[in-house]
């Protein structure tokens, strides 16, 4: 090796350059993001069917198309929400599945159930991925007519800003849309023998542009068109709907027409104003932050082209959090290397040392983005924390090379008859450094192999860890020696001499200690092993468990439920106070709200919807503490509304799994009633569960409904049938678009309609009047009774079951010692016979990604069992290591209790790595052995003085490079917090395991071996 590195020395620098080069322009053009792309496993498939009653969606609609659906191939499991007139389907797939594909197939499947559902169902197929939520949000406000608003951001903006690459969908919600109608009263209509039916086939056929054929004539061909268009309100008024003797009759003779606005069912405002919302989706491989910064440069433009006194304002900004947490990322890099240069300077005095570092950090890192970028991947808070967290580890490679390198230079010098050279000693280093590389590098392989949430965002943190360790090993074995030898010089081994003085006052006393244990090794390894233990399984059963690490995403949802059947101004009316309370509080900067909508632009109930509430930058309170006051505030001041409060990211989560609590008691029967009976009971319960906040149980009813039942007989001696009576009514009441008029790209409806006074009163609706065939006019009360029903609440069903979930979420409590208590309480509750409970929510989708992971961290001791083992062929080598690793695994409980940290996806990332790290440690120590079975007292003794130097510096420089995620500085570093500090409790017993322990465990185990080598046979053992 050593000649073919002085051999290609001028070849390996300029490829160095070239792929730092490579990575550094690859760093620039690298699309960046919040998450990495992940296939979430589920298709959504969203029907409308009209205002059919609740339990008669589910019969002739919601059941027919789960029986399709759940014979797609891969399906593993359903969960529908069926209200009035609409529904949903979640369909869930295997982790890893074709989801374009699954998308196809769920929409076939629907297709095909189509001619057996009711006429009118209109359906929908979406793939859930984290782009469901918007990327950016505007809100448009201003003393501006708002039908001119909406045109605005249908005609102006969306145009504009769908043509930004990366733009999936831009969503207008809010505003108001025009429209023309003809209001005529059926009892005008009457004398003259017409009804409102006929009144809307005559606007509709004074409204054609019909091709009737071509002509050729004198060599050229013509289109014939019959064009007979309406395009103003004047030529509405004009139509003629009939001839008579006493002249013809025109619209405008028997109606009134007006230019209006449409029903409105939805409000939108931002600031307290009516608003037009304008929500903008990218697509899965966008850049985010290139994409908002294209659309907000074109806000000046679009400022410009405005109504007078519009304004347009950014509620949502996702590359906010994005940018914070590149930032805070990249100082964590930064701050991690200064620190690591500190070690690296106090121990070994050398300033090229220290610059060699300097410059194959920054390449190892922009060649890893070089390789992400080859894979497709981004930068995003999962990729930009794993390089983050691989900053300790990429420097301990180069770290290690360059002792080990001075340390031969020190001996040279010392006894130069020995002619060591810089490349000779990094030739030594070539196995170990491989070995305990890859025993961190084999750690990630079975997360190739994890699916859920944990494997969708860890699984691109491996890969760019791993991607970091193989050219940092790559660097250290070729670039860092041919660095070494041509810039280190006689001035920086008297340095190194000088720093080691400090190693030397450690040396001697870590001698005394080690071969006072080696005197003892069993009594002191069951010592060691014990207090560990004992430690550790004390700080398991205390400390917390949660899913996703908690971070502040400088804004937060508030969804929230009217009373039922609240109509949409009374609601409005409501919310107008909730915003009262949002625009009072100091750490807001603004907030946007929808009603009868949701963020991701699809639509709810008349008296549901959602706030977002962006908070301010800078000095304020924690986002916990700021969404805890506005809650208190709410409750107390709007009673009566019910409101959740989460974070998006969270939200986010909750809406791709279709599990958006945390904590969810699933109740399964098939009786609905009792279901229904219980939840109430199962709240309460739940209600006195201590950090359990926002109960609901279930129960989620819709307004009260006018019913319409034909009296059939009656209805047969007027000549009527019950779809006639029901085509009338849905004309005279909701009213009929019968044409649509061209204002330039705009299409406006033209709705034919009752007066109001007909129609906005229960009590009116018995006097509307039907046209029978022969055409005398009649009361709709004459062939039909009118009654009043109790709101229906809405049907949940999960793998063709009914159920009721009751559920809440937590406030200052873990969620693992919550769901112990929320167990507890269920045991208190007498289910009724046929009635089972499940619990699911997040922490299914915790205990999921728990066991997952936990197969990983199996695995991954079996990988470094192996490796050590092909390394070394000994099984003591295997089971000290081994015993090292899973005792310094104990550990990081401890760190994890002790620091008030909670156990959860992240933290078991962490205790995964800390086995490939503190098994490349036991890989150094034991590299300085000739031979693992025969090494005595002396040698394991002279293996850990001659370690000491590295093994401290590794663990130092890891500590202190993890230190800034730990400490949590920065928005958007908490999502690697629990990570870090996993790793330094790791490695804070890892340390003293590996030069103590380690040594006293192989002198115990080679004591125990030659023990049973040397006891006595029998008389009857074969000699």
């Amino acid at each position: 090796m050593t000649g073919w590195l002085k051999t290609h020395t001028r070849s390996l620098l300029f490829a160095f350059v070239l792929l730092a080069a490579g990575g550094l322009l690859a760093v620039f053009n690298l699309p960046v993001g919040l998450f990495p792309h992940i296939d979430f496993p589920r298709i959504a498939v969203s029907v409308e069917a009209g205002d059919r009653p609740a339990q008669e969606m589910e019969a002739q609609v919601i059941r027919p198309l789960e029986a399709r659906l759940r014979a797609i191939p891969g399906v593993t499991g359903l969960r529908s929400t069926v209200s009035r007139g609409s529904g949903e389907i979640s369909v869930s797939f295997n982790w890893g599945s074709d989801m374009v594909a699954a998308a196809l197939q769920a929409e076939a499947a629907v297709n095909a159930a189509v001619p057996d559902l009711p006429a009118g169902v209109v359906f929908e197929v979406r793939r859930m991925d984290p782009t469901i939520f918007p990327v950016l949000g505007l809100a448009i406000t201003g003393p501006v007519d708002p039908v001119k608003l909406r045109d605005y951001a249908d005609q102006q903006m969306r145009p504009l800003i769908a043509a930004s690459a990366g733009v999936a969908d831009v969503q207008v919600l809010g505003g108001q849309q025009k429209e023309f109608q003809v209001v005529a009263d059926p009892a005008r209509l009457a004398p003259l023998g017409l009804s409102v039916e006929d009144l809307t086939a005559a606007l509709t056929a004074n409204n054609q542009v019909t091709g009737v054929g071509r002509l050729e004539d004198r060599h050229r061909l013509y289109l014939v068109l019959s064009e007979d268009r309406l395009t103003t309100l004047a030529s509405i008024r004009d139509s003629v709907i009939k001839a008579t003797p006493a002249g013809l009759v025109r619209v405008g003779d028997i109606a009134e027409v007006r230019a209006s606005v449409a029903p409105q069912w939805t409000r939108a405002t931002a600031e307290g104003r009516d608003a037009v919302l304008v929500n903008i989706r990218q697509t899965p491989d966008a850049d985010s932050v290139a994409l908002i910064k294209d659309i907000k440069s074109k806000i000046t433009v679009l400022q410009a082209q405005a109504p007078a006194g519009a304004k347009i304002t950014t509620f949502y900004d996702q590359s906010e959090l994005v940018t914070a947490a590149a930032a805070s990322v990249r100082d964590s890099i930064l701050l991690g290397a200064l620190l690591a240069g500190g070690v690296l300077f106090f121990f070994l005095r050398s300033w090229r040392l220290t610059l060699i570092v300097a410059l194959m950090l920054p390449a190892v890192l922009a060649s890893t983005a070089l390789l992400l970028g080859v894979l497709n991947m981004s930068l995003n808070m999962m990729t930009l924390g794993g390089m983050a967290a691989a900053v300790g580890l990429v420097v301990d490679d180069m770290v290690v090379m360059l002792e080990h390198v001075m340390r031969r230079l020190q001996e040279a010098r010392r006894d130069p008859t020995n002619g060591v050279s810089a490349m000779a000693g990094a030739a030594e280093m070539f196995r170990p450094l491989v070995g305990s590389t890859l025993a961190t590098i084999v750690v990630f392989l079975p997360l190739a192999f994890l699916g859920g949430v944990a494997g969708g965002f860890f699984k691109a943190l491996a890969v760019t860890m791993s991607a970091a360790l193989v050219f940092s090993l790559l660097f250290s074995l070729v670039v860092a020696p041919v660095l070494a030898e041509r810039w280190l010089r006689d001035r920086d081994i008297e340095q190194a001499e000088k720093g080691g003085r400090f190693m030397e006052r450690l040396s001697a006393p870590y001698r005394r200690w080690l071969t006072w244990l080696l005197g003892r090794a069993g009594l002191a390894v069951a010592v060691i092993a014990g207090v560990l233990v004992l430690a550790g399984g004390l700080a398991y059963t205390q400390v917390q468990t949660g899913f996703m690490p908690k971070m502040d995403e400088g804004g937060f949802v508030l969804d929230y439920v009217a009373p039922p059947g609240m109509s949409l101004p009374e609601t409005d009316r409501l919310l107008r106070q909730v915003e009262a309370v949002i625009r009072s509080t100091p750490d807001v900067e603004s907030y946007s709200r929808r009603t009868g909508l949701a963020l991701g632009g699809t639509f709810t109930e008349a008296n549901e919807g959602d706030f977002f509430v962006k908070l301010k930058t800078g000095k304020r309170r924690g986002i916990e503490k700021v969404m805890t006051d506005i809650r208190g505030r709410i409750a107390a001041e709007t009673p009566g509304l019910e409101i959740e409060t989460i974070q998006l990211m969270e939200d986010l989560i909750g809406d791709l799994t279709a599990v958006p609590q945390p904590i969810e008691v699933k109740l399964f029967g098939n009786d609905p009633a009792v279901l229904a009976q219980l939840a109430p009971t199962v709240a309460k319960k739940l209600e006195g569960v201590k950090g359990l906040i926002e109960v609901v149980d279930g129960e989620r009813p819709a307004g009260d409904a006018l019913v319409i039942t034909t009296r059939r007989e009656a209805a047969a001696v007027e000549g009527l049938t019950p779809q006639a009576i029901s085509s009338q009514v849905a004309t005279l009441i909701g009213g009929t678009e019968a044409s649509q008029v061209s204002e330039g790209e705009k299409r406006v409806g033209i709705r034919v309609w009752t007066p109001p006074a007909l129609r906005n009163r229960v009590e009116s609706y018995g006097r509307l009047l039907l046209r029978a065939p022969d055409g005398h006019m009649l009361p709709l009360s004459r062939v039909a009774d009118i009654t009043i029903a109790q709101g229906q609440a809405q049907i949940m069903r999960e793998n063709l079951q009914p159920f009721v979930p009751v559920t809440g979420r937590l406030q200052g409590r873990d969620m693992g010692s919550a769901m112990r208590d929320v167990r507890a309480a269920m045991a208190t509750v007498a289910l009724p016979s046929g009635v089972r409970v499940e619990y699911g929510g997040l922490y299914a989708e915790q205990q999921k990604s728990f066991q997952g992971l936990a197969l990983v961290f199996a695995a991954a001791v079996f990988l470094v069992s192996l490796l050590l083992l092909f390394y070394f062929e000994s099984f003591v080598a295997v089971a000290g290591v081994v015993s090292v690793v899973l005792l310094s695994a104990l550990s990081v409980f401890v760190g994890l209790w002790v620091t008030g940290t909670e156990l959860d996806i992240s933290a078991m990332m962490g205790l995964t790595m800390v086995l490939g790290i503190v098994g490349e440690l036991g890989i150094f120590y034991l590299a300085e052995l000739k031979s693992v079975q025969q090494a005595g007292a002396a040698e394991l003794i002279e293996a850990g003085a001659a370690r000491l130097r590295p093994i401290l510096m590794s663990a130092l420089i890891a500590i202190l490079a993890l230190s800034p995620l730990a400490l949590g500085l920065g928005r958007g570093s908490e999502l690697q917090r629990p990570l870090a500090i996993a790793i330094i409790a790791g490695l804070l017993a890892g340390v003293p395991l590996v030069l103590f322990a380690l040594p006293t465990l192989i002198a115990a185990l080679r004591g125990m071996s030659r023990r049973r080598e040397a006891s006595p046979r029998s008389p009857g053992d074969p000699s």
